[in-house]
């Protein structure tokens, strides 16, 4: 679970008893160029760690520490957490195609989804008997159900539909963490602790392995570009690579720096990956064509950014070191 340290920075807090929502309200801090930052200023550690779009224009993270769904306004910069339930710790949040918030909830080893703007919360429980998964991040396939993987070695499906909820063993045992789908509907996720990226037989959720060429790299987080191509943040080898599942070709990018550690990937509206890099404390945007890095380095020291998503022309970092939501605008 993430720990982070408290804000300093002055902030005025109103409580709402209504849903346990806390709403705070911040100035915003300007640092780099494209950068714009928000310390979150709430009354107590959130230990931000994954944001995803909310249809409203707002940016949705979860608070891993306080056990709570957070809502960001960029353009009020209010901050309301909502409750998710005795023993929460989320990791992941996607958007549903019903405009919900669908967290992947470690602490209650469950799946969470919290209607929008209702802000209703419903609890998924993983099957009885089911040992703590460790659940991590998760994927909507383009029948509308769900995916989602769990770090103690589990790979589940939700059918939104129905509610039922089912996880099989992962091949290999523990490490399953970043979880995407394709523009044709595949879906793959990666294994931190094992190495390697897996595609999903949706009809039988068994998972079809699939090995980098760098050996013990690290595959932490993964997504797909408009064409198809899977890019893969690899914590140990400080590389991105990318992987043409068409024709199972494999590049791999060494980012900058003497001893760099390759968290968070993203790729946006024109196809350019970002990722964060935890060994120089920066975000960078990697042109495939050029095959050339951009750097954009944090004011903040050890802001930890955890994940990266966004819509066209922002780009959303959690700064979980920090206790501060960030945005890169590139228009």
């Amino acid at each position: 679970m993430t720990r982070s340290p408290d804000s300093t920075s002055r902030r005025t807090v109103l409580r709402v008893f209504a849903g346990a929502a806390v709403l705070a309200t911040v100035p915003p801090v300007r640092a780099a160029a494209g950068l714009q930052s928000w310390p979150l200023g709430t009354a107590r550690r959130t230990g931000i760690h994954d944001v995803a779009p909310a249809p409203d224009g707002g940016v949705w993270f979860t608070a891993q520490r306080s056990g709570e769904l957070g809502w960001f306004d960029p353009n009020t910069a209010r901050v309301e957490l909502l409750a998710l339930g005795r023993d929460s710790a989320p990791h992941g949040v996607v958007q549903g195609p019903d405009g919900a918030a669908w967290v992947t909830d470690g602490g209650q080893n469950a799946i969470v989804r919290v209607s929008w703007p209702a802000r209703e919360v419903r609890l998924f429980p993983l099957p009885a008997g089911t040992p703590w998964a460790n659940l991590n991040t998760a994927t909507f396939d383009h029948e509308g159900d769900l995916w989602f993987t769990g770090q103690g070695g589990w790979v589940g499906k939700l059918v939104t539909r129905t509610g039922h909820l089912t996880v099989k063993p992962a091949p290999r045992g523990s490490g399953p963490y970043g979880i995407c789908t394709t523009p044709r509907g595949d879906v793959w996720w990666c294994s931190l602790a094992g190495s390697f990226i897996a595609r999903i037989d949706r009809a039988t959720g068994e998972s079809e392995v699939v090995e980098p060429p760098t050996p013990r790299q690290g595959a932490r987080r993964i997504w797909s570009d408009s064409r198809g191509t899977l890019w893969i943040s690899e914590w140990n080898s400080g590389q991105l690579s990318a992987y043409d599942p068409a024709k199972r070709t494999w590049r791999a990018h060494r980012l900058p720096g003497s001893a760099p550690r390759t968290y968070a990937v993203w790729v946006d509206e024109h196809d350019m990956p970002w990722v964060s890099d935890f060994g120089s404390n920066a975000v960078l945007r990697f042109d495939p064509k050029a095959e050339r890095f951009e750097r954009f380095p944090l004011p903040r020291e050890s802001a930890e950014v955890r994940e990266i998503q966004g819509r066209p022309g922002e780009v959303w970092l959690p700064e979980s070191g920090t206790e501060t939501i960030s945005v890169i605008r590139t228009r």
